[in-house]
């Protein structure tokens, strides 16, 4: 008969709640290890009192500039705290935080990888943060921290693609990020699921006589064994060593592990039985049961027992398990397990004399990494490309996912390839030569090397990319000739080509012209540079005169402008700007206008936009835009907070939207996929935003460059539309229309306006439309056919609805979960914005109306995608009843 037993165990599914006293024995250093103590001073290094481990500082494993270095307060530490926890590395900047591993045994082989966090309260705040962590381009987990003392540590299992493994930390708006240490060890590529990645679900210490933890050097992986008990259960334990006497097995689980073991109370019992509930019965389960005799049995005593999983024979084996006396069998997963309820018996045989036992239980959850990392050729050029050049960028981690780096533009290519195919190092301060290492990124179709100090030749190498179309050296140092290769390619329109701004640089047909010309010449070169220099005098003094009047003009334009603003907006020296700015550390975008900086005002994030002095639409942008903002405010457009007018700078203060721009959300290259509600609910504020500036303001506003970049999004999510530098206002009487120069974005254009010049709101209506199809599909604005001819997302669009092939449309990453009557409405508003003819075109007020029908019908079905549940105490491992 089995005993009901009861037994609650709560943590996270991909954390461990981990105590901080241990039980280990007096250590050395291992081979393959990689101990980081996250925070301590760069090139620091120290033996671990209770592993005899080194641990070194995380200075050599993450970019310079990146992070604080923090100590935790006072009352946290302790006699019993592991060193590790006295410090850590926060991330109060950017998106994403990377540190790179470089394992000794390289890509391909086993290793456990461990991130351990203690907030201890370093920032005096007294609140926990939540963060993602990632493992190169996929998410491994969430650290979710219960109070200001606790510990967490995460396992994960993994055979990385490449020679080094990027752990990242990713703020999701729930706080700062911050790591206290991070540990890597290397494993036999024998023990455990040959999968990519596994994530430690529990690892127990079963039947442990202490309430202390086993790590290394006891284990030789310096896996972290946490004592258990099932209540009810009987221990065994012994003195004597395990394993002593042979060659330690693949798992090598610590001795001291080993040498204590659970069975049933009851010695009548032949059952030892437990059951697992999983949170998520979907998930896939790896479990691994340790056994080893510790009772010296007599010659007619035995101990057999079958295992069974869900009442089946375990991995289909009808042989029982007969435990080796102080030696370690394991018996494992062969396949994966899922369910509600996932329940395991330990049955004694009719024969055996004693009774089934369990010395040590692992189970890990497999991790499925669907985001497929950028080539590893790709990012080994630029790593090179990056230490070479110093690049002060934000580049960390991989460079395309879960954010892709700053200038970089990636797309998949075949199957489990990203490639880069566009790099921008324009105005980066490059020196020296160009780095061959640009050969490497062999699929790239973009380059921009231009405005920089670059030396030396046009490498003839760069003719071996042949899907580059696009180059850009303008504005560099480069001597002698272009190679012919590039000549004859840009001849025939497979190459932009831009050179200007060398003037030391020509192509080699030019070249070799002057040269056997030059002693011909000389008189015809000498009155070309006479007449040229005459040419030139007269063009400086008249430029001079017109500069003084410019700039005579734009210095009383930009007084009268900030006179005008004084009386409304809050003014901030440039100084205070500066401040603002920490000296315009981190650029976080870039337009006609200039640079756009991220800082902090009374500790609130802010976005700075500085006008540049070589702008010239740019001022002109800056002071529409301003114009706008000082009369219109609203939920759903973009704060302007303040604004700088000193001598020649011009700044404007912005609140800062955590999230980015709806573009980058959409993009394949971004795992955390937007579910169809929230799609529909961003649809609805950018809608509300565009029917204010249409029907809520005196004159009317038209946006003119309504696109998804151009959609901001903050913590929450809710969007708020941006840049109105373009935007125009209709006279307050008469006229249903403007005309006036066309302006926008390809793609986004309505034709009517391109074709007329004559602007109205329903040009808003047109561009909103194929924002709406961009929301709903995830795909391009503006694709290439097999002719390669631009197609439309429309002409798409019109194609699927006419096979009434709506799962088609929707993105597929959504997976189906959608209501259909939501999707169709939807897209039949898109398409009526779309209209050909203006009047048309539907107003902005009833696409609002429209869509808020959409969302109504999304919610009204409860989308499983998106609906919230409530987080139980999981009741994970209990005996099963007998």
């Amino acid at each position: 008969m089995r005993i009901m037993l009861k037994h609650f165990l709560s943590a996270s599914l991909t954390t461990i709640l981990v105590l901080t006293a241990l039980v280990l024995a007096h250590a050395q250093t291992q081979t393959g290890f990689i101990s980081i103590d996250c925070g301590i001073p760069e090139n620091s290094t120290y033996t671990d009192k209770t592993t005899g481990l080194i641990y070194v500082s995380d200075s050599g494993f993450i970019d310079r500039h990146v992070g604080v270095s923090n100590t935790i307060s006072v009352e946290h530490h302790s006699d019993t705290l592991e060193q590790q926890f006295s410090t850590l590395r926060s991330f109060p900047q950017g998106h994403k935080n990377c540190y790179t591993l470089r394992p000794a045994d390289g890509k391909g082989n086993k290793y456990l990888i461990r991130a351990r966090f203690l907030y201890g309260n370093y920032d005096g705040k007294m609140i926990v943060p939540g963060f993602d962590v990632y493992l190169g381009a996929n998410k491994w987990g969430s650290v979710k921290l219960d109070n200001v003392s606790i510990v967490v540590s995460m396992e994960i299992i993994h055979i990385p693609k490449a020679d080094y493994i990027f752990v990242c930390v990713v703020n999701t708006g729930h706080g700062t990020p911050f790591i206290s240490a991070l540990e890597l060890r290397t494993l036999k590529n024998s023990t455990y699921a040959p999968v990519e990645a596994a994530v430690l679900y529990r690892r127990y210490d079963v039947g442990s006589a202490s309430n202390k933890y086993t790590r290394y050097k006891e284990d030789v992986y310096d896996r972290i064994w946490q004592p258990f008990n099932f209540p009810d259960r009987k221990v065994i334990s012994t003195s004597l060593a395990i394993d002593s006497n042979i060659v330690q097995s693949s798992f090598n689980p610590p001795s001291s592990v080993m040498a204590t073991a659970m069975s049933p109370e009851n010695v009548t019992s032949p059952y030892f039985s437990f059951y697992l509930k999983p949170e998520n019965p979907t998930a896939q389960y790896y479990v691994y049961m340790h056994f080893a005799d510790l009772q010296k049995l007599l010659p007619n005593e035995s101990r057999e027992f079958y295992i069974y999983q869900n009442g089946e024979y375990f991995n289909g084996d009808v042989t029982p398990l007969i435990p080796n006396y102080l030696y370690t069998t394991t018996s494992y997963s062969l396949s994966p397990v899922s369910g509600d309820k996932i329940e395991y018996d330990l049955q004694q045989t009719k024969t055996s004399t004693h009774q089934p036992i369990l010395n040590a239980l692992e189970i890990y959850i497999v991790k499925n990494f669907t985001q497929s990392q950028t080539h590893e050729q790709d990012v080994g050029a630029m790593l090179n490309i990056k230490s070479k050049y110093g690049v002060s960028k934000d580049w960390q981690g991989d460079p395309c996912a879960p954010y892709t780096w700053n200038g970089l533009n990636c797309s998949n290519i075949g199957q489990d390839q990203v490639r880069i195919i566009s790099l921008n190092l324009s105005s980066s301060g490059l020196t020296g030569m160009i780095p061959s290492y640009i050969t490497d990124l062999t699929m790239i179709q973009f380059l921009d090397l231009s405005n920089n100090s670059l030396t030396g030749t046009v490498p003839d190498f760069l003719s071996k990319l042949q899907s580059l179309s696009f180059l850009d050296l303008r504005g560099n140092n480069l001597t002698g000739s272009i190679p012919v290769n590039l000549i004859e390619r840009s001849k025939n329109g497979k190459l932009v080509l831009s050179v200007t701004g060398n003037t030391n640089l020509c192509s080699s047909n030019s070249c070799q012209k002057q040269k056997k010309h030059k002693n011909n010449n000389v008189f015809i070169i000498a009155l070309v540079v006479s007449l040229s220099a005459l040419l030139v005098a007269f063009f400086i003094g008249w430029r001079l005169i017109k500069r003084r009047k410019k700039g005579a003009d734009k210095t009383k334009s930009m007084n009268n402008f900030g006179s005008e603003l004084e009386r409304k907006k809050n003014q901030f020296t440039y100084s205070e700007i500066t401040s603002i700015t920490n000296n315009f550390e981190k650029v976080i975008g870039k337009g006609g206008f200039g640079p756009v900086y991220y800082g902090y005002l009374n500790d609130t994030p802010v976005a700075i936009k500085v006008l540049s002095e070589a702008s010239e639409q740019g001022y002109k942008e800056f002071q529409s835009e301003v114009l706008l903002l000082m009369r219109v405010h609203h939920r759903n457009l973009t704060s302007l907070i303040g604004y700088c007018i000193e001598d020649n700078c011009m700044a404007l203060i912005y609140e800062y939207m955590f999230n980015g721009n709806l573009k980058q959300h959409l993009s394949e290259k971004n795992t955390c996929i937007l579910s169809w509600e929230s799609r529909l609910k961003i649809a609805v504020d950018a809608a509300q935003g565009l029917e204010y500036l249409h029907h809520g303001c005196k004159p009317p506003i038209v946006h003119r460059d309504v696109k998804t970049p151009n959609i901001l999004l903050n913590e929450k999510l809710e969007a708020k539309i941006a840049d109105f530098g373009l935007s125009r206002a209709f006279p307050i009487e008469g006229g249903t229309h403007v005309s006036t120069i066309v302006a926008g974005t390809p793609g986004y254009l309505d034709p009517e306006y391109f074709q007329s010049n004559w602007l109205n709101e329903k040009s808003d209506v047109y561009s909103f439309g194929v924002v709406l199809l961009e929301i709903i599909t995830s795909r391009s604005v503006l694709s290439r056919s097999s002719d390669n001819e631009n197609i439309h997302l429309s002409q798409w669009v019109q194609f699927m609805v006419g096979n009434g092939e709506i799962k088609s449309i929707v993105d597929p990453r959504l997976q189906g979960h959608f209501q259909v009557n939501s999707a169709w409405k939807y897209v039949e508003i898109a398409t009526a914005c779309l209209n050909k003819n203006s009047i048309d075109r539907p107003t902005m007020t009833q696409v609002v109306m429209e869509l808020n029908e959409c969302l109504a019908l999304e919610i009204a079905k409860d989308s499983p995608l998106t609906k919230k549940t409530t987080l139980k105490v999981p009741t994970d491992i209990k005996p099963s009843p007998r």
